[in-house]
């Protein structure tokens, strides 16, 4: 099993999309890369944590540039601490590990992204410095609230 942290916008949608995929074992959200050791959904603004989801995925039936191809399809890459009608800091993008080789990869990944784009690409790549469990009722939001708010079309969860 490997993880991946992923920073999407509201982590709402993103744990809904990728909880949906096969070879994605879990998913979990929370909050990394701020500037404090701890934070919480009301301190967010304060600590500078971006709402991130932990993936555990299988590997031998999904690979990191499929995850990341299904991140890189869901989120608008070009945002800068926006995504939908979310906006600040913690609503930025990023692609977070404590595997330099991920790490490495993803630069790759998003380098070759660049390469057709006019536009600069915003999504961060950093190694995971701090992560933090996000609260109880944030844990499978959408699942529990299946008309709550969600930035990503859930419609088609597709495989790329």
């Amino acid at each position: 099993m490997k993880e991946i942290y992923l920073a999407g916008g509201c982590f709402w949608g993103v744990d809904a999309y990728f909880s949906n995929l096969d070879g994605v074992k879990s998913t979990e959200v929370g909050y990394a890369n701020g500037k404090t050791e701890t934070t919480s959904y009301e301190d967010l603004y304060k600590t500078d944590f971006a709402e991130t989801v932990k993936l555990t995925f299988d590997e031998g039936i999904i690979s990191l540039e499929q995850i990341l191809e299904h991140f890189f399809y869901i989120i608008d890459p070009f945002s800068l601490n926006k995504q939908g009608n979310d906006m600040g800091r913690q609503y930025r993008t990023g692609i977070y590990s404590e595997n330099l080789e991920d790490l490495t990869f993803a630069r790759k990944f998003l380098a070759s992204k660049q390469g057709l784009r006019d536009r600069k690409i915003q999504v961060e790549v950093e190694k995971l410095r701090t992560y933090v469990r996000a609260e109880a009722y944030h844990q499978d939001y959408l699942k529990k609230n299946p008309t709550g708010y969600c930035h990503i079309d859930l419609t088609d969860v597709l495989e790329i």
